[in-house]
């Protein structure tokens, strides 16, 4: 395969597009862990299933980091196959874009991961209101 600059290129948008989704995933999880530490803290309120969210929110926390930081290592790989194409190294340029392809792969991978993940959470944040109707 011969590559160019046109490959690199392709990338571009791609990879700030996905790491803006990571981003949100990432506000959404501080904000969402903000609030449940100042109702446990300020308002004394612990839910019954308290112990499984934290451990859930802890998973939650390590997959998005590695997810965010995959992400940031293609684009790192990215930019430094475009440096290689410029220094006219053919043969480097091909393995860091494989090696940002490669990053890019297991970044989504570990997202998929993190919605697993966030699955769980809603069912345990609903798990409530479902035994209340079972009753």
């Amino acid at each position: 395969m011969d590559i160019d600059y046109t490959v690199t290129a392709l990338m571009f948008p791609a990879i700030p597009l996905i790491m803006g989704v990571y981003s949100n995933r990432f506000h959404t999880l501080s904000n969402l862990i903000r609030k449940i530490h100042d109702e446990h803290v300020f308002e004394k309120h612990t839910p019954p299933e308290w112990k499984n969210q934290l451990i859930n929110l802890n998973d939650r926390i390590g997959v998005l980091k590695l997810t965010i930081m995959f992400s940031a290592f293609g684009f790192l790989f990215n930019m430094l196959t475009v440096f290689a194409l410029y220094l006219d190294k053919i043969l480097v340029a091909r393995i860091i874009f494989g090696s940002c392809c490669l990053s890019m792969m297991i970044s989504i991978i570990f997202f998929i991961r993190e919605i697993q993940i966030s699955t769980k959470a809603l069912k345990l944040h609903i798990s409530d209101m479902d035994v209340q109707f079972k009753e």
